[in-house]
């Protein structure tokens, strides 16, 4: 049953995975066998995590269509077809709706919104060429379950399960799988200063019948299981790993 687990042989490609969520769920994939490629924008956190990894990395905005298909080309020749994408790469702009400038509306849907899809296609393409693959898009409870000031963030989440069930209507003839991901309140950058603050983290803990924050590694799990063969039935789904959250009123 192990083997049903296995990503031997497999390349997998993480956007956003110098760090946090991103780098988590890359080391499980390394760790079931893939062979890992890394990105990030910032070229000094990447050469860190590569080092660090022992795995290839590539500097691309995820959001720039131009960069992706570069990167996307290379990566394909220099270290083989890629098998596995996960598209996490995320950012926050945290205002309320009503004062938010129309920037960072437009960044948060670009980068995590349209993000998904640039890089999506870019690697589908090269997927539906060779008939498999396995594609995990980062979504978030926020995509179901709003609250204010993330207005921009919540659309851009919903958006991706969205995307993710187009995805998997159109390239599913082609033994293309597309998941999507919805992690809970999880401890990472982009959750320090809501976590470091007393009353939102009591709030999250009273609300969650576990009564803690996710951890990456909880995440890395349920990547790893819908990137393997355990899942090559599976599709156009969004799993949620919120602690229960949504189970209860």
């Amino acid at each position: 049953m192990t083997d049903m687990f296995s990503l031997k042989g497999r390349v997998a490609l993480v956007t956003g995975s110098a760090q946090g969520l991103g780098n988590t769920i890359a080391r499980g994939m390394k760790e079931a066998g893939a062979t890992v490629v890394l990105n990030d924008v910032n070229p000094k956190v990447l050469e860190a995590a590569m080092a660090e990894m022992g795995a290839p990395g590539y500097v691309f905005d995820i959001s720039n269509e131009a960069q992706v298909i570069s990167a996307v080309e290379r990566i394909e020749r220099e270290v083989g077809g890629i098998d596995i994408l996960v598209n996490n790469a995320g950012i926050h702009r945290r205002n309320m709706l009503i004062d938010m400038p129309v920037e960072d509306w437009r960044k948060v849907i670009d980068v995590n919104l349209s993000g998904a899809f640039i890089v999506g296609r870019a690697v589908a393409r090269g997927m539906i060429a060779r008939r498999y693959g396995k594609i995990i898009n980062i979504s978030s409870i926020n995509g179901a379950m709003v609250r204010p000031n993330i207005g921009n963030y919540c659309a851009a989440k919903g958006g991706v399960i969205t995307l993710t069930k187009s995805m998997a209507t159109e390239w599913g003839e082609y033994n293309i799988n597309v998941n999507a991901i919805g992690p809970g309140y999880c401890l990472t950058e982009l959750t320090k200063p809501l976590a470091e603050d007393p009353t939102f983290d009591a709030w999250v803990k009273s609300e969650v019948p576990l009564r803690r924050w996710g951890k990456p590694e909880d995440m890395a799990g349920i990547a790893v299981m819908l990137a393997s063969p355990a899942s090559d039935y599976i599709s156009g789904q969004t799993i949620y790993v919120d602690g229960g959250w949504q189970a209860c009123l």
